[in-house]
């Protein structure tokens, strides 16, 4: 594996693309984030099959591998940003035409089905885990600083001097942090996407990494069945570090499971005595703080100063 590619940072009046990979979209959906690059500066384009329908996805598979081809083609484009989540990125990675993507580096932003994407460009190039266009209009919309922060990593504006990181977070303490300090590439995202890759060439490279996992939308035992199966593969030894983001909208049977998402997690990966942080602010709620992936960032977990600097 060769050097990860850092895309260049943007400017204002660069042009900045979204495509659909998963689940259709509107034009009503797309228009708040148009709006909200503009006023940020940038042109925005929006790909020929962006507002396709096949059944729930945003069209065929070869359509939305054309969207994606042709974005990244587009000289003129410097961020690429996935329009939404929904279950179909994954459906995209054997077809993708590899050297297309890797001979024009561009950021990804997204979050959530994204991670497919993520875990696949991961093996060459820094991605952002970040809010999308249809994050201003979520239920609960992702607005604000999640944005705020997304454009100040795409621009390079957020450097923190006596670092040297790009950006620096700083996070509440929780209970079931296991304090230390860890340093590694940030790779990771959505738990059950992540899952869904077990085994196949577009799985992320966990050794020395931070990983990051975030989930919503499930029920408890599967939860513990995935993070099972992270525990019996050794990532949870193999990593440098652990950052648990939002498990929103977690289900549960009649006979209850007895134990939060975050227990489970806790249960079964901070045995091995990792650092790890509970509790950041990123994934389907509010609050959805962008991650560079590939970036080597360094993890602090003490009591009264938990930071990730990237």
């Amino acid at each position: 594996m060769g050097p990860i590619i850092s895309p260049p940072l943007l400017k204002r009046g660069d042009t900045i693309a979204v495509f659909a990979p998963a689940r259709k979209v509107t034009e009503e959906e797309i228009k708040p984030f148009t709006s909200l690059m503009q006023d940020a500066g940038y042109r925005v384009k929006l790909a020929k099959n962006l507002f396709g329908s096949d059944g729930q996805f945003s069209g065929s598979v070869e359509a939305r591998l054309a969207g994606i081809h042709e974005v990244f083609t587009d000289p003129s484009v410097k961020a690429v940003f996935a329009a939404r989540g929904g279950y179909g990125a994954a459906q995209l990675l054997a077809g993708m035409d590899w050297e297309v993507i890797r001979e024009n580096p561009k950021w990804l932003i997204g979050f959530s089905d994204v991670t497919a994407l993520h875990s696949a460009f991961g093996k060459f190039m820094e991605t952002v885990h970040g809010p999308m266009p249809y994050s201003l209009v979520m239920e609960e919309p992702q607005e604000g600083p999640s944005f705020s922060h997304l454009l100040d990593i795409l621009s390079g504006k957020q450097v923190d001097i006596l670092s040297g990181k790009q950006v620096n977070y700083t996070v509440e303490d929780h209970p079931l942090n296991v304090e230390g300090i860890a340093e590694g590439a940030i790779t990771g995202g959505n738990l059950s996407v992540l899952h869904s890759l077990a085994g196949t060439p577009f799985e992320p490279d966990y050794d020395g990494k931070i990983l990051f996992l975030e989930d919503v939308d499930e029920y408890l035992y599967h939860v513990d069945r995935m993070i099972l199966n992270f525990e019996l593969r050794n990532i949870f030894r193999r990593i440098a570090g652990l950052l648990v983001g939002s498990f929103s909208g977690m289900h549960d049977n009649a006979l209850p499971f007895g134990k939060t998402a975050l227990e489970i997690i806790a249960e079964r990966a901070c045995k091995y005595n990792v650092p790890a942080l509970f509790g950041f602010p990123a994934g389907h709620k509010k609050f959805n703080f962008p991650l560079i992936f590939g970036r080597v960032g360094t993890l602090t977990v003490r009591k009264g100063e938990n930071s990730l600097g990237m």
